[in-house]
């Protein structure tokens, strides 16, 4: 059985594509960070190549962005190639066949949070309207 399933961070912004026969499709990796810490004590992270076609392209492509956290669901592929200067490249990617969105593994989300300060709630709600209210409980309807 050949099936991945991947948990990362989008590496940069993806780019759709068309094939020859007019399908959609895009090239994207997205960085997986290792469960096992290194010597150091830190984690490693390997950078996977994806592939999808479809339905599926068009989604990532619009949903998606450099650090978007991402789910894909697929396949292994090995190939190879060769150079203009006769060498073999050999390449493996995954054939992403579904994705999910993971927002909790998402680097603009986080930056975001960063930027924009949380608001203090006031004691007094109606405090940016510029004047203090008060209520009698005896103007109260219950």
């Amino acid at each position: 059985m050949n099936k991945v399933f991947l948990r990362g961070v989008v590496t940069k912004d993806i780019e759709l594509k068309s094939t020859q026969n007019k399908t959609a499709m895009t090239k994207f990796s997205i960085a997986v960070r290792r469960d096992i810490k290194n010597a150091n004590g830190e984690y490693d992270t390997d950078f996977i190549n994806c592939i999808a076609f479809g339905k599926i392209a068009e989604t990532i492509s619009k949903y998606f962005h450099k650090g978007s956290g991402i789910l894909v669901m697929g396949h292994i592929q090995t190939g190879s190639y060769e150079k203009e200067d006769g060498g073999r490249v050999y390449t493996t990617d995954i054939i992403v066949e579904n994705i999910e969105f993971d927002r909790s593994n998402s680097n603009k989300e986080t930056e975001k949070e960063k930027e924009e300060p949380k608001q203090k709630l006031s004691d007094e709600p109606f405090e940016s309207f510029g004047r203090q209210v008060t209520i009698d409980e005896s103007e109260l309807p219950f």
